[in-house]
């Protein structure tokens, strides 16, 4: 069991995409620690679903529909989050995800492959997962900044990927777009530091999620071969499960152990990234 954060208790986050499977655990969590939870989803009932689990618990939460693409949602979201709780002191920038017409069917051109190939990618598909992806963590951090500027030691975590790092293939909207939030958590973390917010990004390894799981998983539950390259270049072996997760997270938002740490993305992939392949 994760020890207790005491500095966490009362404190006000704020999760987009908070019902996903990551980031519905680490709304679990921060309310295991004490702090108030606002769950931001385009389909309130999925959020509503984990508040009720969090509330079962002993925690407080809200779900409030909202969409990270559309401005004026967000604000109606924050008017809500403002009324209910008074505050926001953390923002997770949890939204994301693909889509099937930003995939491509092979991993590199071939010229009488069958399915799409980079060629066949949909203009509006692609511009949807980048802006799903990065706009997103741009307006939501927009429309809850001036608030996180009246909290005492605040902080904005992004969702990152290894693909930032090194594009995974048949992905490159998604790539392109965590790319970027790596990016933009520097630029943020620099132009807040005089203010006291802090500005960080985990970037999770290879985990089993909703979005992923077509391409990670066969029908029959076995691993397909994109899975089984994924295992064979993590030195841990295996995938990551939702609470590995978590103590960085907790980190990162506790100021009384990472006062002095913004600008940063933290990977958390089993070894992934340190491996060279032999």
């Amino acid at each position: 069991m994760i020890p207790i954060h005491e500095n966490l208790k009362g404190k006000v986050a704020v999760i987009t995409g908070g019902s996903g499977v990551l980031c519905s655990q680490m709304a679990i969590e921060l309310a295991r620690q004490g702090a108030n939870i606002a769950i931001l989803n385009r389909d309130a009932k999925k959020g509503r679903d984990v508040i009720e689990r969090i509330q079962t618990s002993g925690g407080t939460g809200i779900s409030v529909k909202a969409d990270v693409l559309d401005k004026s949602s967000m604000e109606k979201a924050r008017e809500e989050i403002l009324e209910t709780f008074g505050q926001v002191d953390f923002l997770i920038n949890g939204a994301g995800g693909n889509h099937p017409d930003a995939v491509t069917n092979t991993e590199t051109y071939q010229d009488e492959a069958t399915g799409k190939s980079f060629f066949h990618l949909d203009e509006n598909g692609f511009s949807k997962v980048f802006a799903t992806n990065f706009t997103g963590s741009f307006i939501s951090s927009q429309v809850f900044g001036k608030d996180l500027l009246q909290a005492k030691a605040p902080s904005i975590l992004n969702i990152s990927s290894m693909s930032a790092y090194v594009p995974m293939t048949k992905v490159p909207a998604y790539s392109a777009a965590k790319s970027s939030i790596n990016n933009f958590t520097m630029w943020m973390a620099v132009h807040f530091a005089e203010t006291g917010l802090r500005v960080n990004a985990i970037a999770p390894g290879f985990f089993l999620t909703t979005q992923n799981r077509n391409l990670l998983v066969n029908d029959d539950g076995s691993y397909t071969v994109r899975s089984n390259k994924i295992i064979n270049g993590t030195p841990m072996k295996r995938f990551g499960k939702p609470e590995d997760l978590l103590g960085t997270m907790l980190w990162l938002l506790d100021a009384s152990y990472s006062g002095f740490v913004t600008g940063i993305t933290v990977p958390v992939d089993g070894g992934f990234m340190a491996y060279s392949g032999v």
